[in-house]
């Protein structure tokens, strides 16, 4: 996957205020290698058995020519003593590292964040969503109590949900996933989960309470208060370049990007409406005061200055790109006082008086801010389902699709069977789910609360 310079500045908008968050929390950044011993990865059942499919090995460290001049070969003298995985995930190598950090209760907690690049070997990629490398951060923390660490896991759980809704004006639902869907080697996993325009669900942040599984693989222990020696509890969080892909199925349309305000790398473009050189010269002259006053207001402007392309080229073109506010500006405008703001997320525009501009900018953006949050939360809410028996579950999703709230009898044979016929999956068990007897759809088995099925990317 190759993520062009505009696509790689909104991961950018992304990482800036993820990190800021995280170091908000208490989080600092540290670097891990790529290679991990193929040993290590043994060492917690497991997790091996949960990524031994999608894992890229090292076998041999050098290249040589072909002694028949045929081109480059593995070179069979290079064989490495032990293979190396390409990191699908670090929580191998980094509880092998706390191993050594970790003595005394003094040392903890640790809590770590990396942002980094990964390798998993899928077979049908999908940009953004499912690709063989990709980008994202990594939460490894280590805690003295298993109380600590599950306050850990549901902090960063709330982290996630708190960018996604405030900074991708992303509704999401916040839950626990089931024994089938949890994280290879985690006691409990909790997710948000979004729903796309298309009725399907997408996974956009796991956040994982580790029990002591890793620390025991790696026999990472510590001398407690008391003196006794115990072993680590532990958490992992993560998400990823799949949250650009996310962006752009919440919000977009057949038209091009429709980004929210404090994500987009530019929040308004300003397009000069001329007829010559020397008339652009001039409204770009005219403009200065206006584009400083913007940036000194924190407002990401851009001028397009370009005299190859016409108006309407360029106004297609930020359109296509999301950008939530477009200016445009002419002679006449100039002699007016005026100038034309048009809106990405409504498409309409209107002439207003430049006085004042920068302080209607300011509102507009969080106006549309907070309208795109609002326009999914309503089609979230438009494509959510309660269902009481399988042939209507099978109906709403085929006729329907989005979320199902169901009940479910709470067992694994039933959860893969619902699976099997149906391709939808238990995306979570939602944290704000009230108690509620029922019975199961499939098997009629007594159930104490809905899940949320869906399809999903």
């Amino acid at each position: 996957m190759v993520i062009k310079p505009y696509g790689f500045a909104i991961w950018e908008r992304m990482q800036r205020i993820l990190d800021d968050m995280f170091k908000e929390t208490g989080h600092v950044n540290a670097s891990f290698p790529l290679f991990i011993p193929k040993s290590f990865l043994s060492k917690e059942a497991s997790h091996v058995e949960g990524f031994a499919k999608e894992c890229a090995v090292v076998t041999h460290y050098r290249l040589k020519n072909a002694a028949d001049g045929s081109g480059v070969i593995v070179d069979p003298e290079a064989k490495l003593e032990e293979e190396l995985i390409v990191r699908p995930t670090s929580e191998t190598v980094i509880w092998s590292t706390y191993k050594n950090w970790i003595q005394s209760y003094r040392d903890l907690p640790i809590l770590v964040n990396q942002w980094a690049n990964v390798v998993r070997w899928e077979m049908r990629t999908r940009l953004f969503l499912r690709t063989t490398e990709f980008h994202w951060q990594e939460g490894h923390t280590a805690h003295a109590t298993a109380e600590e660490a599950v306050e850990e896991t549901i902090k960063m759980l709330d982290v996630y949900a708190d960018f996604a809704e405030n900074t991708m004006a992303m509704p999401v639902i916040k839950g626990r996933k089931t024994a089938n869907e949890r994280f290879a080697g985690a006691e409990d996993t909790y997710c948000i989960e979004a729903l796309m325009q298309d009725g399907k669900a997408l996974q956009a942040g796991t956040s994982h309470f580790l029990g002591q599984n890793f620390a025991k693989a790696f026999d990472v222990k510590f001398a407690s208060k008391s003196g006794s020696l115990e072993y680590v509890w532990g958490t992992s969080w993560g998400v990823s370049t799949r949250l650009i892909g996310a962006l752009i199925m919440t919000h977009s349309d057949d038209d091009g990007l429709v980004l929210p305000p404090r994500l987009a790398p530019t929040q308004v473009v300003i397009v000069p409406i001329h007829k010559g050189e020397e008339d652009l010269t001039r409204i770009c002259q005219t403009l200065e005061p206006l584009l400083k006053e913007l940036k000194k207001n924190g407002i990401r402007v851009l001028l397009d200055k370009r005299d190859t392309l016409r108006p309407g080229f360029k106004f297609a073109e930020w359109e296509q790109k999301g950008v939530p506010v477009r200016l445009a500006i002419g002679a006449r405008d100039l002699q007016n006082d005026t100038i034309e703001v048009a809106r990405r997320d409504t498409k309409t525009k209107e002439t207003r008086p430049l006085t004042n501009i920068v302080q209607h900018l300011q509102e507009l953006l969080d106006e549309i801010q907070n309208n795109l949050f609002e326009r999914a939360k309503a089609l979230r809410t438009q494509k959510t389902t309660q269902v009481n028996d399988f042939e209507e579950f099978k109906r709403v999703l085929e006729e329907e699709g989005g979320f199902i709230l169901a009940h479910w009898d709470g067992t694994s044979e039933t959860e893969e069977k619902i699976k099997e016929l149906t391709k939808a999956t238990i995306r979570c068990i939602a944290l704000d789910a009230p108690d509620e007897e029922g019975q199961c759809i499939l098997t009629g088995k007594p159930s104490k609360k809905r899940v949320v099925f869906a399809r999903a990317y």
